[in-house]
Parts: structure tokens; sequence; C-alpha cells
């Protein structure tokens, strides 16, 4: 981890409600932005923050998300979510995003993400399936 991680930093994402991030339990024509989608959004802005800061070799995983879904967006509108970075606690570094669209705050979340050795969770992960099928 680079000096530069500290708590401060902040990067925003600007995404467009597409039928993929889109739910339609109201009806065909009236999808709004899912609440799934928008922890993956937040998800993607709060890592890619944290890689700026991160050295070669290294990378994060998510281990803990609470988000509050507040309002409805429509399909097809734009969402700006802004990722602010509120601590660092040695490798675990806590993040605190806002999702709005053009017309108000539609989401709020605290998600944690795990610096960790891209090699030595590769060797964790093999470990972990060549345990799983016996071996």
């Amino acid at each position: 981890m680079k000096a530069s991680l500290k708590p401060g930093a902040e990067k925003t994402m600007n995404i467009v409600v597409d039928p993929t991030r889109a739910i339609r339990h109201l009806g065909e024509k009236e999808g709004v932005y899912a609440t799934p989608s928008m922890v993956n959004d937040i998800e993607h802005v709060c890592r890619d923050l944290l890689l700026e800061h991160l050295d070669p070799g290294e990378d994060s995983v998510g281990t803990r998300v609470d988000v509050q879904h507040l309002a409805a967006t429509p399909e097809g509108m734009a969402v700006e979510i802004r990722a602010r970075i509120s601590a660092v606690d040695r490798r675990a570094v806590t993040f605190e995003a806002v999702a709005r669209d053009a017309s108000e705050e539609v989401g709020r979340c605290t998600h944690t993400r795990f610096v960790v050795d891209v090699e030595k969770m590769k060797q964790r992960l093999a470990a972990k399936i060549a345990k799983a099928k016996g071996g």
C-alpha cells in the first residue's frame, strides 16, 4: 500500500441505469435501478479508488456492505456515485458512498474492503478448491 492511502481520498463514477441494472417489479415499462446493481456499482468505484493507492501485486476484496436504497431511479436516468475513504485500519479500508440521480440522493453505503496480495490469494483459493475436491 502506498503512503497516499488515507482517509479523505475520493472518486466519482457516473453510470446510466441501463437494462442490465434495472429490475421490473412494477411492470415491463417501469424498470428502476436494482439494489444489487447499486451495490455492485458502489463496490466498483470503491475498488477503483483503492487501486490508485495500492502497490503492484495488491488488490482488494469486499468484506462488508451496509446499504440504504433510498429512492427509485428510472431506467435511462444517470446516477453519480461518489466514494470517499473514511478509515484505514492496516489492510482494512472503509468507504462512505453516496449515489444521486438528477433529482435526489438515491442510496448511501458504508463499504469495507481488505487489501490482499494477489498471488497469496490465488494460492489460498487453489488450496481451498483442492481441499473441496478431497485432495
